[in-house]
């Protein structure tokens, strides 16, 4: 599987980079929480193994980032690019993100997020970036709603679950031309 070359990108308290085999320990003391993957719609991780898989698989062939807080060096959360599949043919992204529970509350998914806003509109030229949360994941929305994207609407049982359920999906987006306003406001 090809793998993709992502910068990394800094923060005032985060580096965003790419992953490592070596991060699976530290991906796996947040990612078996259960209050953590579930809301973004994957089940918690069962082992290191799982999560050395994941980075393999899932990460180290996206652009996705390994979320690292400066003071401390642990892996504590990831953040990704990945093909708008409701947009095909555009140049358009969605972004994915996820973090440990330990650091909840701390504002460090909106400093990652607008920070990788910046990278798909300044870097990659995206004409728009979308994201999408479930109706109860009301952390992420505030995330999104802080970030400045706008709500598009809401897909009905768009999103089959790990365990089979379908949930409803909120979705969101960014436009260049708001992310440029944006700038200048």
């Amino acid at each position: 599987m090809k793998k993709v070359r992502v910068p990394q990108i800094e923060t005032d308290r985060l580096i965003l980079r790419m992953w490592t085999r070596a991060d699976a320990a530290q991906l796996y003391d947040y990612a078996k929480d259960p209050d953590v993957g579930p809301n973004a719609g994957w089940k918690p991780h069962e082992s290191v193994a799982e999560s050395r898989m994941i980075i393999d698989t899932l990460f180290r062939a996206n652009e996705t980032w390994a979320i690292v807080e400066k003071e401390t060096g642990i892996v504590v959360g990831s953040i990704g690019l990945e093909p708008d599949k409701y947009r095909p043919g555009i140049q358009s992204r969605e972004m994915g993100y996820s973090l440990a529970k330990s650091r909840w509350g701390r504002g460090y998914m909106t400093e990652a997020a607008k920070k990788l806003i910046s990278y798909a509109f300044d870097v990659l030229s995206l004409k728009v970036l979308m994201i999408r949360t479930s109706e109860t994941n009301i952390r992420s929305q505030r995330v999104i709603e802080k970030c400045g994207f706008r709500y598009e609407g809401t897909l009905r049982r768009a999103y089959l679950l790990y365990n089979g359920d379908l949930r409803e999906v909120r979705c969101y987006s960014m436009l260049r031309e708001e992310y440029l306003a944006n700038l200048e406001s």
